[in-house]
């Protein structure tokens, strides 16, 4: 049963993550060869770029239920954060991370398995959930993000 069900939420972010592209059969195609999928940012999502050696521990600051897709290449030392489309202004400010260009293209891997060395850490589930700017730049910052309930 929980081999289902693992199999029903890789499918369904699969499905999502094709469907971000104008080209989903392509998508579809690349990942069938084994293959990672250029996927372009700026319809769906933009992409915030950091390296993973350095920023790693942003992701353990924030919750896993206000995190939104995260991929991750240990060879290139760089993680990746899929965020809303108005998140280059809240992160203008965070010299550690890149806020890519719409039409930059993120080479992704299914959600199921890894790809040439590139692995989601928080793998897309289907529903479309994004990492919220505003977490992401307090967890990169010095203090890290903290639940409302811990705020002083």
């Amino acid at each position: 049963m929980a081999l289902r069900n693992s199999a029903r939420q890789y499918e369904a972010g699969d499905a999502w993550l094709a469907s971000c592209s104008a080209r989903p059969d392509l998508v579809r195609a690349a990942w069938d060869t084994e293959a990672l999928a250029p996927i372009p940012s700026g319809t769906h999502w933009l992409v915030a770029e950091a390296q993973l050696a350095t920023r790693y521990d942003a992701l353990a600051r924030i919750p896993e239920q206000l995190r939104g897709p995260v991929l991750a290449d240990p060879e290139a030392d760089r993680l990746w954060w899929l965020v809303p489309l108005n998140a280059v202004e809240e992160l203008a400010d965070v010299r550690q991370l890149a806020v890519r260009p719409p039409g930059w293209c993120l080479r992704c891997p299914p959600t199921g398995w890894h790809v040439d060395g590139r692995m989601w850490i928080t793998r897309p589930d289907g529903s479309g959930r994004l990492t919220d700017p505003a977490v992401l730049a307090a967890a990169i910052g010095p203090g890290g993000y903290r639940l409302p309930a811990e705020a002083s």
